[in-house]
């Protein structure tokens, strides 16, 4: 059969690309053909409409809204979580042949809503409020990573050129020396300090953005502004960004005359709710939530001995736990948050939560290296794909081997991101650099240390998983011979 299928997942990095090749793959396998859009980040290849037209069915694995959806009138649909796609891509097809067996449903008429933009989060009506507050957050993340990167890396590399005074250097634009290291550097630094500015209003304004769609931005970008005006940091954004989309979906629930219809959204909506959304943060809640990031900053700063050892080990927990879905992002997230305050236990907490990312990856790699028969051939494969995904901080890397065998692997790689994330912040090992893997380790302070905590978790995660496989692979083993002998009645 042929099918046609998307995958969308709310970073748009990596489950996005493992659910296309999961799917790929197990069409390969049962001798069907497929062609998947990825909508990620880096952007997707529209899917043809020939292909299209031939497919007998259409699978949507996808956490977010599919754009274009209106492509696929008539065509029978399956829909399901990205992760459906990377961890049961044979079960998505059973129901993708079922779906094709049945006639077509009647496609609804079309209305006004139709014709609005899709919100960015693939939030239903009857979602658990706890299910909507976690995709609000992740479309905010999603959206703040690529400044992360390009506000980070550049910061970064400005300190490798010019060392840690380069951040007191003059502006650029009253000396720029085009001939020497040094201006080359200043200007990295001032371009990263410029993209650093917008994580707090990109956060917002898009958290507000996954509420309540367009009208919702200029408000959640306000907010985001006035909480780093007053200091109120991350914390300041998040709670922003909540009171834009909250407030913008209020404005639309009231009932308006139908000549006024066409400027709310435009107007009225971004107009409102930027007021409201201001007052709100420089009357009532910034104040108490700039006092809130202070303490948290000293409280960052104050970590020492064995505060500072369980607070790198839970976050090496939280890294493992999801490998890229809400809590290692919460994790990721708090460590990038810390980097806009620049303290030395934030550059510490950075450092753990890079180390323990890495680890899942590599310590699979590692264990599927050094007893192959343990696992499979497709576990093999991945298994090669993970030194590298593991090298450049791709914690999904250890996906498919967590997929094959979840009560194996994860509380191994749990064990060995908390031992990393432990001793990293027990050597004091900082860094400045929000991503990179391996790549940024000469702009690491402590780099031999932060490698040595990075071995330790590798090899204690790849131990465990070693052993619990081998557990199971002899007590398999031992069942045929027990069967052997039956106990007479």
């Amino acid at each position: 059969m042929k099918f046609v299928a998307i995958t969308a997942c709310p970073t748009g990095i990596a489950h996005t690309y493992m659910a296309a090749e999961s799917l790929e793959q197990t069409a390969k396998a049962n001798g069907d053909t497929i062609v998947v859009e990825t909508q990620g980040s880096a952007g997707s290849e529209p899917l043809s409409a020939a292909d299209i037209a031939d497919a007998d069915a259409v699978i949507f694995a996808a956490d977010l809204a599919v754009q274009g959806r209106e492509r696929f009138a008539g065509k029978p649909i399956v829909e399901a979580p990205v992760k459906a796609a990377i961890n049961d891509a044979a079960g998505l097809f059973e129901r993708a042949k079922a779906a094709a067996a049945e006639p077509p449903a009647a496609e609804p008429a079309a209305s006004a809503a139709a014709a609005e933009p899709e919100l960015t989060t693939k939030v239903g009506e009857h979602d658990r409020f706890g299910s909507r507050i976690r995709q609000w957050l992740m479309t905010g993340v999603s959206y703040l990573i690529p400044f992360v990167a390009a506000g980070g890396l550049l910061i970064a590399v400005s300190f490798a050129l010019g060392g840690y005074k380069i951040a007191d250097a003059p502006s650029v634009t009253e000396h720029f020396d085009a001939g020497s290291l040094a201006g080359w550097a200043a200007l990295m630094y001032q371009i990263g300090s410029v993209a650093f500015k917008f994580l707090v209003p990109v956060l917002a304004g898009f958290i507000a953005f996954a509420m309540a769609d367009r009208p919702a931005i200029a408000p959640g970008f306000v907010g985001g502004a006035i909480a780093v005006a007053i200091g109120a940091g991350f914390l300041g954004g998040l709670v922003a960004g909540l009171f834009a989309g909250a407030v913008v979906l209020g404005l639309k629930k009231i009932r308006v005359p139908k000549a006024m219809r066409g400027i709310m959204p435009v107007v009225v909506y971004p107009l409102l709710g930027t007021v409201v959304v201001g007052v709100l943060m420089y009357v009532v809640v910034g104040k108490p939530i700039a006092i809130a990031t202070a303490g948290l900053t000293h409280w960052l700063n104050s970590l020492s001995g064995t505060s500072a050892v369980l607070l790198g080990a839970l976050l090496g927990l939280m890294m493992a736990f999801d490998m890229g879905g809400p809590v290692n992002k919460a994790a990721y997230a708090f460590a990038v948050g810390g980097l806009t305050t620049g303290s030395a236990g934030s550059l510490q907490i950075m450092a753990a939560v890079m180390a323990a990312g890495m680890v899942p990856p590599l310590s699979l790699a590692l264990a599927s290296t050094v007893r192959k028969k343990l696992f499979t051939a497709a576990e093999r494969e991945n298994g090669r794909a993970a030194w590298l995904l593991g090298a450049s901080f791709i914690t999904e890397g250890a996906i498919p081997f967590a997929a094959a065998d979840p009560f194996r692997v994860i509380p191994s790689i749990m064990a060995g991101s908390a031992v990393t994330g432990a001793l990293s912040m027990a050597f004091g090992a900082t860094l400045r650099a929000p991503h990179g893997g391996i790549f940024v380790v000469p702009l690491i302070g402590n780099p031999l240390l932060f490698l040595v905590a990075l071995v330790a978790g590798t090899l204690v995660a790849a131990a465990s998983v070693v052993l619990l496989k081998q557990v199971r692979s002899r007590s398999v083993e031992e069942t045929p011979a027990v069967s052997a002998h039956p106990v007479n009645a």
